[in-house]
């Protein structure tokens, strides 16, 4: 059970000698010292990239670690295995580590840019630099959230527990991602989400591979890897599609794939992901079938080589994040727009612009496929066991994918940074248009049903990972309508009416949260209201019905008192980026509220018929109900529900009658 004594040292001997070489071949690293520019010296040129590579072994680990005990073994009844338990025990100890590397980073990453030795630092350059500047921030949070896993991975042994552990622990690998090249350069819609999508396949990708090698001895080794391996593949594919579309922005063309040392190193990188994928193609046809044989040696011989592999990889990736890109930069006069926005300002406003000129968004683009493919595939394995699944959810469900792919991915996005307008279309639409059709698609029903479960009862697979958050008590309070009601209505409210908005749009981090909470924010209010997938409290379709015009009328205020405002929304935002072709910010505003005003009609409608409908079948179910009863009342000579009332009702009455007669009133 013990980690690698003898594969992790020579991960990481790989890793640092493919750094040095790439980084003296690049001219990443540049000792000499030149007058009157600043220069932090050797130590900080060699140490920030071998810390680099320190912080991103040990991520990987981390994630290894924690991936491998929640996911991929089985458990224990309600908690982890034994090797699981061993497993968290070790991340949390790495999870320290990677938290000191991370804050190490900070000291280093400030002596490189000042350009001060390390012995010359202040404690006030590198507090103002963690606390103030983008890539101080991303290590402090990095630190922090390692230092949270640290201590999950030792509260408990619940497999609830390792899971979110597990989540925490992929999660604190992504935040350097959004800071350096990718954020600094053009296009970088397309350059921070691809790089944190491929830091995020890779490290899954290593990091399984790496509990693998922890749990070799075990029983458990064979279906653990079996597991595992169906994983590889999905996280090969999104390494392979998300690295292609980091380099080229990167390279900005072909040529400097052939004619830079830069596109050297890209090159290498391929071939080491050429290498890897190779033996994981061995792995599938010969490793498996082996491991399922009762012979593990082979695994293990694979397996070594790949991890080393690997580590050469990670080495070469920290050593192009310290290379120069090919794409020119124009350091004396560079244009403040693009470094905001990452594109230039578009022109005037046409339809053809508005669909025909992109602005790829890989994180939703990606949601958009897998969502489509994921949901395509759950209906084909229904019908094949010969099972109907209604084709008009099938419909909804893709339509709401397909529009939420276009208004995050063509030229609606670009216009959206730089017009209030058009970025308050792309909210309605993100909130009110998509979430009622993919909630009309029923997903989570789709899964419980095609989803199978594993043959070994203590794995936990995807069907019973839904099933416990459904019956979760998180999900069990957010489908109460007041919930949903209120974090709809608040986040209309709190973005616009404070700073929010144009915070959340300088950066693309706080774009992106904020574009997935309008889609998350619209589907809990419209699964409470009209869902039928499990999990939602069952509430009579009259009581939703005074919450859809509660929620009209918000919408509808907040729309009526943006439009009468006379203070503009996210102005410094917006005057950084205005076109000069556009009519002014408080008319472009206004505009956008009339819109938001208006567009809410016809989505509203529809999910009120839709509680019509629901409330109509109510009453008839409750009649055929009451009918059924009667039936079986009827034919055993009991009385039943029904008749007991009238029953009643008629001795009522008849009281009544007597009364009268008596001369009562």
């Amino acid at each position: 059970m013990r980690l690698g004594v003898k594969v992790v040292p020579m991960v990481a001997a790989a890793a640092l000698l493919t750094l040095i070489a790439a980084l003296l071949f690049s001219k990443g690293v540049d000792t000499g010292i030149y007058p009157g520019i600043p220069n932090p010296g050797k130590g900080t040129e060699w140490s920030l990239p071998v810390f680099t590579v320190f912080a991103e072994l040990l991520g990987v680990l981390v994630v290894g670690a924690t991936l491998t005990s929640a996911f991929l073994l089985p458990g224990d009844g309600p908690s982890v295995s034994a090797p699981g338990w061993v497993l968290l025990r070790r991340a949390s100890w790495l999870a320290w580590g990677l938290a000191i590397t991370a804050l190490v980073l900070v000291i280093l990453t400030v002596s490189d840019i000042l350009g001060v030795p390390l012995g010359s630092l202040g404690s006030h350059e590198i507090f103002s630099f963690a606390f103030s500047v983008a890539q101080g921030q991303a290590l402090l949070i990095q630190a922090g959230l390692a230092i949270v896993v640290a201590i999950l991975a030792r509260a408990g042994v619940s497999r609830g527990l390792a899971a979110v552990t597990a989540i925490i622990a992929m999660i604190a690998i992504l935040p350097p991602a959004f800071t350096g090249h990718a954020a600094g350069a053009g296009n970088h819609q397309i350059a921070v989400t691809s790089l944190a999508l491929h830091v995020l396949a890779a490290t899954l990708w290593i990091g399984g591979l790496a509990g693998l090698l922890v749990v070799r001895k075990t029983k458990w080794l064979a279906e653990t890897a079996g597991r595992y391996s169906r994983l590889a593949l999905v996280c090969f594919g999104m390494t392979a599609i998300s690295g292609v579309a980091n380099a080229a922005v990167r390279l900005g063309g072909w040529s400097p794939l052939w004619s830079s040392r830069y596109g050297a190193l890209i090159l290498l990188k391929v071939l080491a992901l050429l290498v890897v994928g190779f033996f994981g193609a061995l792995h599938r046809t010969r490793t498996l079938p082996a491991l399922n044989a009762g012979q593990p040696k082979a695994f293990l011989r694979l397996a070594v080589g790949e991890i080393v592999v690997f580590g050469a990889a990670i080495g070469l990736a920290v050593a192009l994040s310290r290379s120069p890109t090919p794409v020119p930069n124009d350091p004396v006069g560079p244009d403040p727009v693009l470094e905001l926005l990452g594109f230039a300002r578009p022109g005037p406003e046409t339809v053809w612009r508005m669909i025909g000129d992109p602005l790829p968004d890989l994180f939703f683009l990606t949601i958009v496929v897998a969502g489509i493919w994921s949901y395509l595939a759950g209906v084909r394995r229904l019908r094949k066991a010969g099972h109907d699944w209604p084709m008009n959810r099938t419909v909804c469900w893709v339509l709401g994918m397909l529009i939420l792919g276009g208004v995050t991915s063509l030229g609606v996005a670009r216009y959206a940074y730089v017009l209030f307008s058009v970025h308050m279309v792309q909210h309605m639409i993100l909130s009110m248009v998509v979430p009622v059709l993919l909630v009309i698609g029923a997903p989570v029903t789709l899964a419980l049903r095609a989803l199978k479960r594993p043959a070994d009862e203590q794995v936990r697979g995807a069907r019973d990972w839904l099933l416990m958050i459904m019956h979760s008590r998180i999900v069990r309070l957010l489908s109460h309508p007041l919930v949903a009601l209120a974090i709809y209505v608040t986040s209309l409210y709190g973005i616009y009416f404070s700073n929010t908005l144009g915070t959340l749009m300088r950066y693309h981090l706080g774009h992106e949260a904020m574009l997935i909470h309008f889609v998350l924010a619209g589907y809990l209010l419209a699964w409470v209201l009209i869902g039928v997938d499990p999990g939602r409290r069952r509430i009579h379709p009259a009581m939703l019905s005074i919450v859809h015009f509660l929620a009209m009328a918000a919408h509808a205020f907040f729309g009526f008192v943006l439009l009468l405002s006379t203070t503009k929304i996210g102005v410094d935002w917006y005057t950084s980026v205005h076109p000069v072709w556009a009519p002014s910010l408080l008319s472009d505003q206004r505009l956008g509220a009339g819109l938001a005003w208006a567009f809410g009609e016809i989505p509203a409608a529809i999910v009120l018929l839709l509680l019509v409908r629901q409330w109509m079948r109510s009453d008839e179910r409750e009649a055929a109900r009451l009918d059924r009863a009667a039936d079986r009342a009827e034919a055993t000579g009991e009385e039943d529900e029904l008749a007991r009332y009238n029953a009643f009702l008629a001795a009522a009455a008849a009281h009544d009658r007597a009364l009268k007669e008596q001369g009562f009133q």
